[in-house]
């Protein structure tokens, strides 16, 4: 049997991709995010510029070659279970983040030009222990 990428058979073929997709809560998708990105801690990656300056329209469809979005999106993982582009809004919507989180992970205020992979993946742990905290606070109030 010979393999081939779902873009090189796309050429060739229709490709239907409307199988169930993979369910992963918020915090696994947040986990492989960080990852994937701590799989090459030192490596550079592309920030985005002035998101928080940009329409939200315009912001929504920001992207960039090499950035932590796009390490993401390479990952079939994440998208089978539905991590359609590596735009600023896709990443927003999937990762169920709001601007102001995705702008500290990706901005280039924050940063500059790049962004260690290490920094962006420990921005990311400090997202996913929040809501674990915030998870068991209201887990001993509510029961």
């Amino acid at each position: 049997m010979k393999h081939h990428a779902l873009e090189q058979l796309q050429v060739i073929a229709e490709v239907g991709q409307d199988y169930p997709r993979q369910v992963l809560s918020r915090t696994k998708r947040l986990e492989r995010w960080a990852e994937l990105l701590e799989q090459n801690p030192t490596r550079r990656l592309a920030t985005l510029h002035q998101t928080e300056y940009q329409p939200i329209r315009a912001r929504g469809a920001m992207r960039a070659d090499g950035s932590p979005i796009s390490v993401a999106f390479k990952d079939p993982i994440l998208r089978a279970a539905g991590l359609e582009n590596d735009s600023y809004g896709e990443a927003m919507r999937f990762f169920e983040l709001t601007d102001n989180q995705l702008h500290k992970i990706i901005c280039y205020c924050h940063f500059g030009a790049t962004v260690s992979a290490a920094t962006a993946a420990h921005y990311l742990r400090k997202l996913i222990a929040r809501q674990l905290m915030f998870a068991r606070l209201r887990s001993m109030l509510i029961g």
